[in-house]
C-alpha cells in the first residue's frame, strides 16, 4: 500500500520515516514526497577506463571525478552524457517500508531521465544516489536545490528479517582498503 500524504506526514512526526534536513511542506504531494538534487556530481573518466565489466565489478572512485558545483551554478549535462548525482536531503527508511524512487515528469518531458535502481531498501539510511542521464538533443542545466526525483513509501506485510543495514551483502556498504565503496562481483552474479 502506498502512503498518503496524511500517512507521510504521520510517518515523518512520528520519527519512523525521516528526512534530514527537514522538508519543506510544498515537498509533500498527494502521495509523494519530493526531494531536491545536491551539489555533488560524478562523471566518468572515460580516458581512464575503457570497459566496465560487471564480473570485475564497479571501480569506484577510480574512474569517478567528483565535481561540486556552487548552490548558484548550474550543473551542464550535454545530449547523451551521464552522470552519478544524489539528492540533498536524507533519508532513513524503517524496517517495515520501502521507498520507490520516480524522476519528475517535468524533466523527463526535457528528455532527462533519472533512475535509482528504483527501490530503497527497509532499514536504508543514506543520501540516494541517482544516475541522470540526457536523452534530449540538446544541454540541460541542472541546478542544486532543484526537485529533482519523488519518492513514494510503502507499508510491507511485516518488517523485514533482515533489513539493509544488517546485510551482509549489501554492495554499497562494502569498503576496499582504500576506503572506496565498491559493488563486488559476488553481489551481482548469483551463485
Amino acid at each position: 500500500m502506498i502512503l498518503s500524504d496524511r500517512d507521510l506526514k504521520a510517518a515523518i512526526r512520528s520519527g519512523r520515516l525521516k528526512f534530514s534536513p527537514e522538508l519543506l511542506p510544498a515537498q509533500i504531494g498527494p502521495a509523494s514526497i519530493d526531494l531536491r538534487l545536491s551539489t555533488d556530481f560524478k562523471v566518468f573518466k572515460t580516458s581512464y577506463v575503457a570497459l566496465l565489466d560487471p564480473k570485475e565489478g564497479f571501480p569506484g572512485d577510480i574512474m569517478l571525478d567528483a565535481r561540486r558545483v556552487p548552490a548558484t551554478k548550474p550543473f551542464i549535462l550535454h545530449p547523451g552524457d551521464f552522470v552519478l548525482a544524489s539528492t540533498m536531503e536524507r533519508i532513513t527508511v524503517p524496517d517495515d517500508m520501502v521507498v520507490r524512487v520516480e524522476g519528475k515528469s517535468t524533466l523527463a518531458r526535457m528528455g532527462i531521465l533519472v533512475h535509482t535502481a528504483g527501490f530503497v531498501d527497509p532499514g536504508f539510511s543514506g543520501n540516494i544516489t541517482l544516475e541522470i542521464s540526457n536523452q534530449s538533443n540538446v544541454a540541460i542545466a541542472l541546478y542544486p536545490g532543484m526537485y529533482i526525483c519523488q519518492v513514494a513509501a510503502h507499508r510491507l506485510s511485516s518488517p523485514a528479517e533482515v533489513p539493509y543495514n544488517r546485510r551482509k551483502r549489501s554492495a554499497y556498504r562494502t569498503a576496499n582498503a582504500k576506503g572506496t565503496v565498491v559493488a563486488s562481483p559476488k553481489n551481482l552474479f548469483p551463485k
